[in-house]
């Protein structure tokens, strides 16, 4: 299998969504009521994250690949 590059950015993404989708689906399955802008907030602030985290980790690969270039 081939290896990829880890990206947290997505990580955060994707758990903040899941997150979201479990609010749903609580108020869904009627284990307790959630107002239809409750989410709102609960996506934006993940993908502010999102986008925060994935801008530090590409600024610190870049920092690390400027200071360790890989030889050729």
């Amino acid at each position: 299998m081939l290896r990829h590059e880890f990206q947290p950015g997505k990580l955060v993404a994707g758990l903040f969504l899941t997150l979201a989708g479990v609010i749903y689906a609580g108020d869904a399955g009627g284990l307790w009521e959630t107002p239809w802008f409750a989410v709102i907030p609960v996506v934006v602030i993940g993908l502010f994250l999102a986008g925060t985290v994935a801008l530090v980790t590409s600024s610190l690969r870049r920092r690390r690949k400027a200071r360790h270039p890989e030889p050729q």
